[in-house]
């Protein structure tokens, strides 16, 4: 080990003299590298061919000798001190042994010992451990007799206070009894629980009667319940007390009742709907408002069950207009007299909002027995399910009532109800679409007399349809669960798909007179109902529809991932399939309008393009420059049709039409009329004063710059009207650039463009410059 660290210690010591070897001898192993070489490098390095540098062997010969001096003393320290470590390890390795041998002989010992005690204790511990379960015992019997003597005693303090007549305490105590039993819920000791359930439920019906036969006086001092809307809240009886004391029982007795809650909660089971309604979860009624809401029960069922006259199936309005007139005709007195009363009791209860879920729960019940019998009658289901929406959205724009509590929305979602909803709305849906399109309206509007309001010009049958839509939305929009919207959402969607393929039969039955009404009125009801769908993604309700449709996920098999990818980014909407089909629709039947449009100015345009733009005379040669005859038709034709258009179509339509007509006219005249033709000075300002001052002013009335529409006619009207000089010096600068066409660094190309953008030509190419410049024929005789 001495020996390996002093060679290391040498090895650098001999690096650190001859510095870096050469690649070759660095690549080399040390045990076969070649001393003698080394030492030759060195000398060379050091000295050279420069014997004057011989002067340095002296300083070079004590430089090694001190270099040779330090690692001698090198290795005699490392020789020295290595065995002295060594020494060290193995002594403190034999004192580690030593101590190890030490504590297991300890370890041993205390496991002998160990082993004996508990033998030695074996027959102690059994002995204790019977002690001990005889202990526990005991102590079970004692906790028991304590539960026992616990409720006896709070059973005769509830007796010795209504033998007082302080039943306020009886409640009281009756309460922290309660509170006991429900400690006791999960104990094994099923006597014991029955006994205090029997005890509580004995003084609870003791209580109960007395002070709900109190509280039922008092309510019938005050004439309660309010039958009628104008009865009034305070006590009329001359046998009555004063009002003030009246009010003062009337909330002590509340006060009481409201105590007899938590045992109440505890020893009965309130009436339950089927768990197929999927109900949300909802505490029991308070017993106070239970008592107020009992003659309303009463006479619900008296009028509304069994074979009553009022027990009819096609009226549920009936029974429906009933409820609410009841919580209308009491919310002033459970307002400005029992929710005071809560408030002071400490309780967080709403008073109306309570009654009027106990009467909610009657209708619940009652829908569930009469729905099943109304599934298969279209009428009268449909009925019912109107008269319900409406009951519905009376209890909440009205009364306030949350939707997060029982309501018959819940009972119209159970499935065997919904599905046959659900068929019935898209059976009357299609229905009312029969009736809209073969209606003799169908296709005017309501509107066209006032312009603000028929901007789209949309026909009456889209409104009427898009108005379907809106209140089936409105029908739905309640329903508790994101799954059953989802439904109705994808209704609504084959609804706008049936009506998009009507509109298309309706427009190719009228594809022979594409400028007729129908047809512009059926490209109206596309663009709207399209326009609408759009408008209504962004609304709210469709949003969280969206996001719902994201979590539920009911199909996807037919849904894509990149679909889903889009809908949670937000990048489509809900609505953007039946959008982008309605589109398609748009633009096709657009393009067949412009098409046939163009088609007539291209018939009126036949003459034109024969004209004699050769032969005609100057500028200077005319008195008045005027109109081409033959341009006549054409231009007649355009103005009537675009003034037809715009009667017909909605601004955005027309705006479109316009538009993809004044493109396909640029070209057509560019390729038809001007590139066909040759032109003297004479047909050249003709043509000009019959674009500029004719063509494009037909389209003045729908944009500032309709030249810009016409790029190519107007800007080969700038080359053919050059004045000659101005000609060759363009025609020039474009035939210098011509071998630079293809080497757009090169700097004569820019000038080229730079020359034409100075002339107002940004459209036409130099190529197309050059074409132009050959279709004129006022070029000076250069003798050639």
């Amino acid at each position: 080990m001495a020996s390996s660290e002093s060679e290391g210690a040498m090895s650098k010591s001999i690096n650190h003299i001859v510095e870096k070897p050469t690649e070759a001898t660095a690549n080399s192993r040390p045990d076969t590298s070649d001393l003698p070489f080394y030492v030759c490098e060195f000398v060379e390095k050091e000295i050279g061919n420069d014997f004057k540098s011989l002067r340095k062997v002296s300083s070079l010969i004590e430089k090694m000798a001190e270099e040779k001096k330090h690692l001698e003393e090198q290795v005699l320290t490392v020789s020295s001190e290595a065995p002295k470590r060594i020494q060290a390890a193995l002594s403190n390795a034999e004192n580690t042994q030593s101590t190890l041998s030490t504590l297991l002989k300890r370890e041993a010992i205390v496991s002998e010992a160990i082993s004996k005690h508990l033998e030695e204790a074996a027959p102690w511990m059994d002995d204790l451990g019977a002690l001990t379960d005889q202990i526990n015992e005991v102590e079970r019997h004692l906790s028991y007799l304590k539960w026992i003597s616990q409720i006896e005693e709070l059973s005769d303090n509830i007796q010795q206070h209504l033998m007082t007549n302080s039943v306020t305490e009886a409640a009281s105590t009756l309460v922290s009894m309660t509170e006991q039993a429900i400690k006791l819920q999960d104990s094994s000791c099923i006597h014991l629980l029955k006994f205090i359930t029997s005890t509580v439920q004995f003084w609870h019906k003791i209580l109960k009667d007395k002070l709900t036969s109190d509280f039922e006086e008092v309510l019938s001092q005050l004439h309660w319940p309010f039958i009628g809307p104008h009865q009034p809240l305070t006590p009329i009886s001359s046998a009555a007390a004063s009002v003030t004391e009246v009010y003062s029982s009337l909330e002590t007795l509340f006060t009481q009742l409201l105590k007899l809650q938590i045992s109440d909660e505890l020893i009965s089971k309130p009436k339950q709907m089927p768990e197929k309604f999927s109900l949300p979860a909802s505490p029991p009624i308070i017993l106070p408002i239970q008592i107020m809401l009992s003659p309303l029960q009463k006479r619900f069922r008296y009028h509304f069950t069994g074979n009553r006259q009022t027990n009819v199936l096609s009226k549920p309005e009936w029974y429906l207009t009933q409820v609410l007139m009841w919580i209308g005709n009491n919310i002033k007195f459970l307002n400005e007299k029992i929710q005071p009363i809560l408030k002071r009791a400490g309780s967080t209860v709403n008073a109306k909002m309570e009654f009027t879920r106990g009467l909610v729960m009657l209708v619940l019940e009652k829908l569930s027995v009469d729905i099943p019998c109304l599934l298969y009658d279209d009428v009268l289901f449909c009925h019912l399910v109107d008269e319900i929406l409406l009951f519905q959205r009376e209890l909440h724009t009205t009364h306030g009532y949350l939707n997060s509590l029982p309501n018959c929305m819940h009972i119209l979602s159970e499935d065997t109800f919904f599905q046959r909803w659900l068929t019935v709305e898209r059976k009357l849906a299609l229905e009312k679409m029969d009736s809209m399109l073969s209606s003799e309206a169908a296709w005017s509007s309501q509107y066209k007399d006032i312009s603000d309001v028929d901007e789209m010009k949309f026909p009456d049958c889209a409104e009427t349809f898009m108005t379907l839509l809106l209140v089936i939305t409105d029908r739905y929009k309640n329903l508790p669960t994101a799954e059953r919207k989802l439904k109705f959402l994808e209704l609504q969607k084959d609804l706008v798909d049936d009506f998009r393929i009507r509109l298309t039969q309706v427009m190719k039955e009228e594809g022979r007179a594409l400028l007729g009404f129908k047809y512009c009125a059926i490209l109206n009801a596309v663009n709207y109902i399209a326009t609408v769908l759009g408008d209504w993604a962004d609304n709210v309700f469709f949003l969280q529809l969206q996001q719902a449709a994201l979590e539920v996920c009911t199909d996807l098999n037919s849904t894509s991932k990149l679909q889903l990818g889009q809908l949670a980014s937000m990048e489509i909407s809900v609505f953007d399939d039946m959008i982008n089909l309605l589109e398609r629709l748009k633009n096709d039947m657009l393009s067949r309008l412009v098409e046939h449009v163009f088609r007539e100015v291209k018939e009126g345009a036949k003459m034109y393009k024969k004209e004699r733009w050769l032969s005609l005379p100057s500028q200077s040669e005319q008195a008045v420059m005027s109109l081409s005859s033959s341009a006549c038709p054409m231009l007649l034709t355009l103005r009537d049709r675009l003034l037809q258009l715009e009667q017909q179509l909605c601004h955005t339509l027309f705006k479109s039409v316009w538009q993809m007509l004044a493109e396909k006219l640029d070209l057509f005249i560019y390729q038809d009329v001007i590139l066909a033709n040759h032109f003297n000075e004479g047909g050249a300002a003709q043509l000009q004063f019959d674009m500029s001052r004719n063509l494009f002013p037909l389209f003045s009335h729908y944009c500032k710059r309709p030249e810009n529409y016409f790029k190519h006619v107007k800007e080969a009207c700038i080359i053919l009207n050059l004045s000659v000089g101005s000609a060759l010096l363009l025609k020039d600068v474009l035939q210098s650039a011509a071998p630079y066409m293809e080497k757009t660094s090169n700097d004569k190309v820019p000038s080229a463009t730079a020359a034409l953008n100075e002339l107002g030509v940004y459209k036409l190419a130099p190529q197309d410059v050059e074409i132009l410049f050959n279709l004129r024929t006022n070029w000076p005789n250069t003798g050639k």
